[in-house]
């Protein structure tokens, strides 16, 4: 009986033993940090790695991160300067420094953190308006981080960003905002479209032009080619006629030759025969009917020819028809004499 008594005696004392010796020693992971109080009042931090505290007399609190953590609160209803109500995302980086800090210095440091984010935020989102906010997002980050930073490091936080994930505006500004860029796009398209029709006109009327300048240079560089050439053409007919030096004869028979061509023109449903007609006629005429020098092929032919003079006797008497029909014509066409007056004196 007292052998069972004693080896029940020496099981509680090992099992004593053993926990004893579990509770002085602990195992602290690398960028961890426990807290570690002796009889009520803090006495010091364990460090990562193994650590010995005195058992029943040193109280060992829950394991604090020392890693980077990344908190994103849930949103927040937030009034702007122009009384919209926006709802915002944000998100906090925060390190924890001193763990002795973070555990004596507030009971709660998520839950504070999250409540001074919110805070802050009204209080710099109040102060703008709905087109500045959502266009402010570098601002409205830098203005909360300094805030959580200076009011967070006696807790022994360091906030090391914050961003703001989200602003969600009302439905009907969200419509109002939808409207208004579909405007804003359907303008730019309509003066981007206007200046391309402008532009397209400008070129348009650049190339009219340069096709007209081109084309009157054109002109004007033909014109002057076929007047040059008209001037040669008519000055070397005229050195031609000084250098022939033709008689009046020859001047009658070509001023003949042309009156045909005279009566074919548009306007010769009624035309008037100069009374120069008579004489070149008759000039044609003597012409014809006197004897030519002989030329050099003539003398010397035969003197024989009577069939040539005969054909000379038959062009001049031709040529004498011709003037008295011509002459015939004047008179015909001729005005009819105006009545003389009446005496004086007497009745008309």
């Amino acid at each position: 009986m007292e052998a069972t008594a004693l080896l029940f005696v020496g099981v509680i004392i090992a099992l004593l033993a053993v926990i004893t010796v579990l509770r002085a020693v602990r195992v602290v992971p690398q960028a961890r940090a426990r807290n570690v109080e002796r009889l009520g009042r803090y006495h010091r931090t364990l460090q990562p790695g193994l650590n010995v505290v005195i058992p029943y007399v040193d109280r060992v609190y829950p394991v604090i991160d020392l890693r980077e953590q990344v908190v994103s609160f849930r949103p927040q209803p937030v009034i702007t300067e122009d009384n919209l109500v926006v709802e915002i995302d944000t998100v906090v980086y925060f390190q924890v420094t001193d763990p002795r800090a973070a555990a004596y210095e507030i009971a709660n440091y998520l839950q504070a953190v999250e409540q001074l984010t919110v805070t802050t935020l009204r209080n710099v989102v109040g102060s703008m308006d709905l087109e500045k906010t959502l266009t402010s997002r570098d601002i409205i980050n830098n203005q909360l981080r300094g805030v959580l930073d200076e009011a967070t490091g006696k807790w022994g936080l360091r906030v090391n960003r914050v961003e703001i994930k989200a602003i969600d505006p009302p439905q009907s500004i969200k419509d109002a905002m939808e409207k208004q860029m579909r405007a804003e796009r359907d303008k730019r398209a309509a003066i981007l479209g206007a200046e391309g029709q402008r532009q397209a006109q400008i070129l348009t009327a650049e190339g009219e032009k340069q096709s007209a300048v081109l084309r009157a240079e054109g002109n004007r560089t033909a014109d002057i080619l076929k007047a040059e050439g008209q001037s040669r053409a008519i000055d070397e007919v005229f050195q031609a006629v000084h250098r022939n030096d033709p008689d009046p004869k020859l001047l009658a028979y070509q001023y003949l030759q042309v009156l045909p061509q005279l009566a074919q023109g548009p306007g010769s449903t009624f035309w008037v025969i100069p009374g120069e007609v008579t004489s070149a006629l008759q000039g044609v005429s003597r012409a014809f009917s006197e004897a030519l020098p002989p030329s050099p092929a003539t003398r010397e032919e035969s003197s024989g020819g009577t069939a040539d003079r005969k054909a000379a006797d038959d062009t001049a008497r031709a040529a004498e028809a011709a003037a008295a029909a011509v002459a015939d014509a004047v008179q015909s066409t001729a005005a009819p004499p105006l009545p003389e007056p009446p005496p004086t004196g007497e009745p008309a």
